[in-house]
């Protein structure tokens, strides 16, 4: 959660703001005037909860965000992990919301919600439709400030079980997982608020007791301590007589003192090694303390992170990657967070690099930027790319909720961005040299060396070994073993107001944007939406093809061709090419996916002709600069090396591998795998290259572009002229083994990954839509059966999910999920019970939330330019009419129950699917047989063994 918080920060600009307004409002720089406002109106309740307000009619939805200023920084030693944790107990239950309506509820009414924990705070969000929009501020108020009296020994286990899966999946069963820890740990001194991560230690979380459930909501949830956010579809006034009946009478609490920043400086470098168990490469980082959050010297370092790795010219990219050729990508930026802040540089190496000549490499690079200095090109290519970045990261309700929420909280200012842009656009050459002499440059810093088990002679000489505690996998522990347990014996709360459930508003009606068609000369495609609410255009030239006219002898020439483009023109070198886009403001990226090739691009509006121009040269005027060749061959083959270490990959390529078998191209993962892309040379890309035509291609355009626009920027292309190739065409296998259960041992995961299902369909049949309505109940969302057992009832997993791949080629259904070690079987049973009887189950009560909860989330779900994006795909590919969305929800209405287990009982029986399991087999291969079904052990490249 904290990258989110980071993220929204570095909405960075030339900007200048009117104070006394309430607006945020940028000016005037040296370059650009940018006429940007969020209008928000704040308010005080009596309790001392601060509330922003801003009222946005452009789509039929509400986002509300609820900001606590508690994070790990306010744990102490032996109970760390606790605000995170606190966190999930509060989706649990509270006085006048049913259990488990949080997660249940809200995604039937066609919302969305979630929460998240970093370093300094907690913060809890939900999108809802405008009809839904009293249900949340009750269900929210209620989570806020009436659940503590709810909380039982039941639900507090349970809850502990669902954490533990959490840190299990991100971090024990992650490759570099502990690394956050031993740097916090040697960073940080002792008693430090951020000597501890975020998520805690599982011994820590195990102990919590509800004693300390209670002091900590006690000491920290009182109203005062909070921003509320609301922006959206809103009447103010209305919204005011609303915030006051269910937010007003919610405790006070205690005055939480603010806590003083807390910069720490290090006596000595520490140098620290660690055997990962999931890494097959090598990292090593170099951390520098630096400073805290709104500190003044904070914009100068982020933009020297930019200006040391961000670009093709930057003095680290040039020695590591490019001359030294020991790593695909190197990193450098700054991360501020409330007490303290670090500024970091972070190399994952090809495989078998030692990290040694990784360290010297690193230091001359640094000893060139300190050479060179800074150029004011680049200063004005950063700032260029930071004002798309803010438009961007203002794009959607939710995203301009969070930026007023965070800077409310942590500053006191919603509109403060406008003072970081302007601190911004004052940082001078000689501000970046000054922080760089003053917090990187001869100073002290944590390294860590993280190498592949048994490779210890690549770690930095000298290191230390960095102790971590590593949870040891056994099978039947009791305290893991939880359950739904008794609802707590409580009075309520009193409350002058009613606080049962309010009904819903006028339900809003989803209206599909309008949508424009027309065709280039050459026979390209144009489809767009125009939409005004930001100065943004997002555009795609979609081919088809993609991994399709891959050869399976070559697999990865089509992905790495999109790499290549990327690299330079016939006339611009990789470094010219990269700098004209970043003097744009714009972002271009050229992708191969299972079925097309694509161009992509965004950028503001008033740059689409420049980027455009852009992208025709690049894909007209190729560079093939070999060079370049062989440093993308170097990184892909470092990419698939350490994609070996990821258990859900493993899982993802093998089921893809079985279900579609050795002979069909969509068995071999597009990237290729270590032996297809070996052979891969310049001519092969060449050869794919003369295949990309217009004559079948699409153009997707959405934003502040209209149609005669779009139609003479775009006709640019008209020069574009290539016969289309005749597409190959796969048999898929006759019967793949069903019921069968494939077992990948990977040695002392903490977690099983689990792969469960079939080939369905093609998006393009008629049952398509009727099999993702049927889907929706069991496995989509946090509302799905699915979650709801495994996480919710069980506390097996942090999350489980099924669904339909969408392709022209027959898709799979896939029920997927992390289920703790010790949790394989009874997951396993409880997956294959579910799948046996979902359909002959399946009743009136799930046709009806089925209907209102697809109906109510299409009111929110096409609201960014991404996924007006998508209907465009949807209509061009498949060939649907402009109103789709309508027809389909008409279509959904008039599914009946019949309707519903007959789609079931043709495409979702459980004896026809196969299990993928990749886990520990020490502990968990004589468990999974119990299930009764036959088991094939498989190697992570899917060979029988």
């Amino acid at each position: 959660m904290k990258a989110l918080f980071t993220l929204l920060a570095v909405f960075l600009l030339a900007t200048s703001c009117n104070q006394n307004t309430g607006t945020e409002d940028t000016a005037q720089n040296s370059e650009n005037t940018i006429d940007f406002k969020i209008p928000y109106e704040k308010f005080t309740l009596d309790n001392g909860l601060e509330v922003i307000l801003h009222e946005d009619h452009s789509d039929p939805i509400v986002a509300v965000a609820t900001m606590m200023h508690v994070g790990s920084n306010r744990e102490k030693p032996g109970k760390t992990g606790f605000a995170h944790f606190f966190e999930h107990m509060s989706f649990n239950d509270s006085e006048n919301v049913p259990v488990g309506a949080n997660r249940k509820l809200i995604p039937e009414w066609g919302g969305q919600r979630n929460g998240g924990t970093w370093s300094d705070g907690t913060v809890y969000y939900e999108v809802v439709p405008k009809d839904a929009f009293e249900k949340i501020l009750w269900i929210d108020s209620d989570r806020f400030g009436y659940m503590i009296n709810t909380v039982t020994e039941a639900a507090l286990e349970r809850e502990k079980q669902v954490v533990k899966n959490e840190k299990r999946q991100r971090v024990d069963n992650s490759p570099y997982g502990y690394t956050d820890e031993i740097i916090r740990k040697n960073l940080y001194p002792e008693g430090h608020p951020y000597n501890w991560t975020v998520i805690g230690q599982l011994p820590d979380l195990q102990a919590a007791t509800i004693d300390d459930v209670k002091e900590f909501y006690a000491q920290y949830y009182g109203a005062k301590n909070a921003s509320l956010v609301i922006a959206g579809d809103i009447d103010i006034a209305k919204t005011k007589e609303l915030v006051e009946k269910w937010f007003g009478e919610i405790n006070r609490g205690p005055d939480v003192d603010p806590l003083e920043p807390m910069p720490v400086t290090l006596t000595e470098s520490k140098y620290l090694y660690f055997e990962d168990t999931f890494a097959k490469l090598p990292e090593l980082r170099m951390v520098f303390p630096t400073v805290e959050e709104y500190h003044p010297d904070t914009y100068a370092l982020n933009i020297l992170g930019n200006l040391l790795s961000g670009s093709k010219k930057a003095p680290l990219y040039q020695v590591l990657v490019e001359e030294k050729k020991l790593t695909p990508n190197v990193g450098s930026y700054q991360s501020s967070s409330e007490l303290a802040g670090e500024f970091v540089l972070r190399v994952r190496a090809n495989n078998a690099v030692d990290l040694d000549s990784v360290k010297i490499a690193l230091d001359e690079g640094l000893k060139r930027f300190e050479t060179n200095g800074v150029e004011d090109k680049d200063l004005k290519r950063i700032k260029a790319e930071l004002e798309t970045q803010l438009y961007q990261g203002v794009s959607t309700v939710l995203n301009k909720a969070f930026q007023l929420v965070q800077d409310n909280e942590f500053n006191g200012d919603p509109s403060y961005i406008t003072q970081t842009a302007n601190l911004t656009n004052a940082v001078t050459k000689e501000d970046v040299m000054r922080v760089y002499n003053k917090y990187i440059k001869g100073q002290n810093y944590v390294m860590t060396s993280v190498v592949p088990k048994g490779q210890l002679d690549l770690a930095v000489a000298n290191s230390k070994e960095a102790t971590v505690w590593v949870e040891e996998v056994k099978q039947d522990v009791a305290a893991e073993e939880v359950g739904q347990g008794e609802e707590a014996d409580y009075e309520k709360t009193p409350s002058k107001y009613d606080r049962s459930e309010p009904p819903f508003g006028d339900m809003p009606l989803f209206q599909a944007p309008e949508i424009y068609k027309a065709n280039l000369d050459n026979g390209l495609a144009l489809y767009g939406i125009e939409n005004n609410e930001v100065p943004l255009v997002q555009f795609e030239i979609t081919i088809p093809g993609g991994h399709l006219l891959d050869s399976k002898e070559k697999s990865g020439v089509a992905n790495l061709l999109g790499d290549l483009m990327m690299e330079g023109t016939a006339t611009k070198t990789p470094a010219e090419l990269e700098e004209a886009i970043g003097m744009l403001g714009a972002s271009i990226s050229f992708s191969s996916s299972n079925e097309d090739f694509r161009i992509t691009g965004s950028c503001l509006s008033k740059n689409l002709e420049g980027t455009v121009a852009l992208v025709k040269e690049m894909l007209l005027e190729p560079r093939w600069d070999s060079k370049e060749f062989s440093r993308l061959q170097q990184a892909l083959e470092t990419s698939l090396k350490g994609r070996e270490a990821e258990p859900r990959s493993i899982a993802s390529i093998n089921y893809a591998k079985l279900l579609y078998g050795d002979d069909h191209i969509f068995g071999i993962p597009g990237s290729g795998t270590l032996e297809t892309t070996a052979g891969i040379s310049l001519e092969d890309l060449k050869a794919y290259y003369a295949m990309l035509s217009p004559e079948n291609a699409k153009v997707h355009v959405v934003g502040d572009v209209s149609q005669a626009q779009a139609e003479k920027v775009f006709a640019a292309l008209n020069t574009w002229k290539a016969p289309a190739p005749e597409m190959p065409s796969y048999i898929l296998p006759e019967s793949p083994k069903a019921n069968t259960i494939y077992f990948i041992d990977v040695p002392d995961s903490k977690q099983s990954v689990l792969y469960i299902g079939k080939l369905a369909l093609s998006a393009e049949d008629a049952d398509f839509n009727n099999l993702e309505f049927a889907n929706e109940v069991l496995g989509s969302g946090s509302s799905g059966m699915l979650t709801q057992t495994l996480r919710i009832e069980k506390g097996y997993t942090y999350g489980a999910y099924s669904g339909i791949a969408t392709s022209k080629e027959v898709g799979p259904f896939y029920v997927i999920t992390n289920v703790r070690a010790n949790a394989t079987l009874p997951s396993l049973e409880i997956i294959q019970d579910m799948l046996t009887n979902y359909g002959p189950n399946f009743s009136e009560k799930e046709v009806e939330i089925t209907k209102n909860k697809i109906l109510k989330d299409n009111t929110r779900a096409f609201e960014s330019l991404g996924s007006k994006m998508g209907i465009l795909r949807n209509i061009s590919k498949y060939d649907k009419p402009l109103d789709y969305i309508e027809k389909d929800q008409e279509e959904l209405i008039s599914m009946t129950v019949a309707d519903y287990k007959e789609i079931i009982n043709k495409y979702l029986q459980e004896k026809e699917m196969i299990y993928v399991i990749v886990g520990d087999k020490s502990t968990q291969w004589d468990e999974v047989k119990k299930l009764g079904k036959p088991m094939i052990e498989l190697d992570i490249h899917g060979n029988q063994l």
